[in-house]
């Protein structure tokens, strides 16, 4: 029996952080186990924020070298980058034609900018059809977000249906795969862990990074179980493994940080060592998104060639 095929894209823009790698990177190399999988590079939609060659160029390296690092097999998962398949921006193009203003108007980023009297651009409201063309050209079985993301799943199945209504049965409806805890890892401050807030431990930062991030989390004056500390090391150990060692050193503040270094490190080093590899390559890690796109653009091409013919404009 075939596998099932999980889709799902990485916005480039910029290195990541623990939060990304509980939230859902790890969970991608454990999937790509069970599931055919496609990983992209949203490089389009990072089009909205980053505008600069060198730092969109950089911005894909990054991304590409940091799934390698922390395990994702290119040998069992198709990682290629979205800018290669032209079928995503005239999928997404298609869907534009039968879709309303009003319905894009309920989109979470488009309400976030509106409600903080930002100044939108075309790409920033339509985002929600190049997403749902992103996941149905792929005739993806599930899409892993978020409890905070399941909106663009939505979106998608709201436009496979929408279209097949129109045109003829066409797109399989994708199913959201909910990550749990991806909305839930904690920043040194308390708050979800984020570059905006500037509250991260990098993925592959060095041991002494790790240490000056760890030995500035907030904590409560007093005895007791530093509840952010604890939080960010619950991920590391088993939660009543840890409890007893925080009980067992109450009040240690300083001994139970350094306990969380020593973890992280652990966690970490292997990583980032692999990635440094990586990095002294570029050339040969590129041909890994090269071998990506050959995969991706046959069954994109193929499954274009059937949506042309279904709106009329292919004979």
């Amino acid at each position: 029996m075939a596998k099932k095929i999980l889709l799902s894209g990485v916005k480039p823009t910029g290195l990541c952080h623990i939060g990304n790698y509980f939230g859902a990177m790890r969970q991608f190399v454990e999937l790509s186990k069970e599931y055919e999988s496609f990983i992209f590079i949203a490089d389009y939609h990072a089009l909205n924020l980053i505008q600069n060659k060198e730092e969109m160029r950089k911005a894909i390296i990054d991304v590409l070298l940091d799934y390698l690092a922390i395990g994702l097999n290119p040998k069992k998962v198709c990682l290629f980058k979205q800018s290669d398949i032209a079928e995503h921006t005239e999928l997404a193009w298609i869907f534009d034609t039968i879709t309303t203003m009003s319905y894009l108007q309920r989109a979470h980023a488009y309400k976030d900018a509106a409600a903080n009297n930002r100044e939108i651009n075309v790409g920033t409201f339509n985002y929600p059809m190049l997403m749902a063309a992103d996941i149905l050209l792929y005739d993806a079985d599930i899409v892993p977000v978020g409890q905070d993301q399941k909106q663009h799943v939505e979106y998608s199945r709201d436009m496979a249906e929408k279209f097949n209504r129109i045109f003829g049965e066409t797109f399989k409806l994708p199913e959201a795969k909910i990550i749990s805890g991806v909305a839930s890892v904690p920043g040194l401050d308390g708050r979800k862990m984020s570059k905006s807030y500037g509250n991260t431990i990098p993925l592959f930062a060095e041991l002494e990074e790790i240490r000056k991030c760890v030995m500035s989390i907030v904590t409560d004056s007093g005895r007791g179980i530093p509840e952010n500390v604890f939080a960010i090391h619950k991920l590391l150990r088993p939660e009543e493994e840890l409890r007893k060692i925080y009980e067992e050193k109450n009040g240690s503040y300083k001994e139970m940080k350094e306990l969380l270094i020593e973890d992280l490190e652990k966690l970490i080093a292997p990583m980032r060592e692999r990635r440094k590899e990586l990095a002294g390559d570029i050339p040969r890690a590129l041909k890994i998104l090269k071998k990506g796109k050959k995969r991706a653009q046959k069954i994109a091409s193929k499954k274009m060639s059937e949506i042309r013919q279904k709106i009329g404009v292919e004979f």
